[in-house]
């Protein structure tokens, strides 16, 4: 439930990007598709690769694959997935209106991207897009152990702004399943983005 604001004219931009952690990206996806919120996804040719190791997917019809995965939602028109390489895309543009774009996992070969302002595909481009236009924009690292080179792009994009949201699951809620531990930082994902859900119990709230 999205508290405050009609869902139904918000857009969000989704990037999931080759690092390990795909089904975080694909539950950030379906929560934001269940608030009732606009998603434009867009994934990285690695990102792919990871949907089809870590989850099994069929992606050799990238289109119906999405439709499949994500309950006919494009077909629906609740949902635009963008291929990679159409840098001419809506969300390559900074006219084009939306709440902000995460990216969910974020490979450190698409941080760098981002950090130096490397535009080489429709996903940095939106990133890019994100950040020359004053708009939010999450990055959800996922990465281990991580060396200077990371460390300092992270450092360089937060200073600009940039939440950085690492994959690092906390336990004083007691998980008990890994969809638990998959729901506590796409929840910590959602609360960077201002989106109410009730995917975790916080701190304080044992019977919430």
């Amino acid at each position: 439930m999205v508290s405050g604001i009609n869902a139904s004219t918000k857009r969000w931009v989704v990037g999931i990007t080759g690092a390990s952690g795909a089904i975080y990206g694909v539950t950030l996806c379906r929560q934001l598709l269940n608030a009732g919120f606009h998603l434009h996804l867009v994934v990285s040719e690695a990102g792919w690769r990871v949907l089809k190791e870590e989850l099994g997917w069929n992606v050799t019809n990238r289109l119906e694959c999405i439709n499949k995965a994500f309950d006919s939602a494009q077909a629906e028109g609740r949902m635009t997935y963008h291929p990679l390489g159409d840098i001419g895309a809506s969300i390559a543009s900074g006219s084009f209106r939306c709440e902000g774009m995460a990216i969910v996992p974020c490979s450190m070969g698409s941080l760098s991207a981002i950090a130096n302002g490397a535009s080489t595909n429709l996903l940095t481009r939106a990133a890019d897009v994100m950040l020359k236009e004053g708009r939010p924009l999450l990055l959800v690292p996922r990465e281990t152990p991580l060396n200077a080179i990371h460390l300092e792009n992270m450092l360089k994009l937060a200073r600009l702004g940039v939440r950085i949201i690492p994959a690092m699951p906390a336990f004083y809620n007691g998980p008990q399943t890994l969809d638990d531990v998959v729901d506590f930082i796409v929840g910590k994902t959602m609360d960077g983005m201002g989106i109410e859900h009730n995917l975790y119990r916080r701190w304080g709230h044992p019977n919430e």
